[in-house]
């Protein structure tokens, strides 16, 4: 049933399941899909255990994953990866994965609680329009630079919910514009997002957005005041909890 929440884990969708990041952990999204299972964001490397016992609870296990999508390249996204790129195409745009398969700590910002430091591969570079059809679901990729260079929107064009990452937060609240982002191209992202119909956003960190007209509109606002302001502060993570 649609809005049956299972302790942290909430079915969004019919076969779509968000699991609530911990900490400054990314939400993970499962999709349970006729052709596929598919991960969206796999969250920090410290999560995974974590991870690993909610995907039990949907009756999954990591090597049921078929396909690991992440956001963008944030440690906090990508962090659980290495347990997944054994047995899943790990995919991401090609912008985030030319810095996550050189191991870019500088712009993934990647803090690992790993001793065991191994490589992330990323199997599938993404470009804009690529799609996924794994038959009860069709996954539009759409590139939104701006908190990253790439950072990746995933659009349902039937059902028209959209995953976020860390584009789009309820409330329009304003993202960090990382070290490989801009302001400029970020508002580009927002105003070409917000000419498409949009039902629900699905974001990277925080509560679904109901209202993601208006979250977008404001997002768009915030980011441009947030350019004319003589002192820039940077926002950083929006808590999960």
């Amino acid at each position: 049933m649609i809005g049956m929440t299972i302790e942290n884990i909430l079915e969004i969708q019919d076969s779509i399941f968000m699991i609530r990041g911990v900490e400054k952990s990314s939400h993970s999204y499962i999709i349970k899909g006729n052709r596929g299972n598919i991960l969206i964001d796999s969250g920090m490397d410290s999560n995974f255990h974590y991870l690993q016992s909610e995907l039990l609870k949907l009756g999954l296990k990591v090597r049921d994953i078929d396909i690991v999508i992440n956001t963008h390249e944030h440690f906090d996204h990508i962090g659980a990866n290495r347990y997944f790129q054994d047995n899943a195409i790990i995919a991401a745009h090609r912008f985030a994965a030319n810095k996550m398969s050189l191991n870019d700590r500088y712009v993934t910002l990647y803090e690992s609680g790993d001793l065991n430091i191994l490589p992330l591969h990323v199997h599938l570079w993404l470009e804009s329009k690529s799609r996924f059809d794994i038959g009860n679901y069709i996954l539009d990729i759409i590139h939104t630079p701006g908190h990253t260079s790439g950072s990746i929107c995933i659009y349902e064009p039937v059902k028209k919910f959209l995953f976020t990452g860390d584009t789009v937060f309820t409330g329009g609240v304003l993202s960090y514009i990382a070290e490989s982002g801009s302001v400029g191209d970020y508002i580009n992202s927002l105003m070409s997002l917000n000419t498409r119909q949009i039902l629900e956003i699905y974001p990277g960190h925080g509560d679904i957005s109901k209202k993601p007209d208006d979250d977008l509109k404001m997002a768009i606002e915030n980011a441009k005041e947030f350019l004319n302001k003589k002192d820039i502060v940077r926002v950083t993570y929006i808590n999960n909890e």
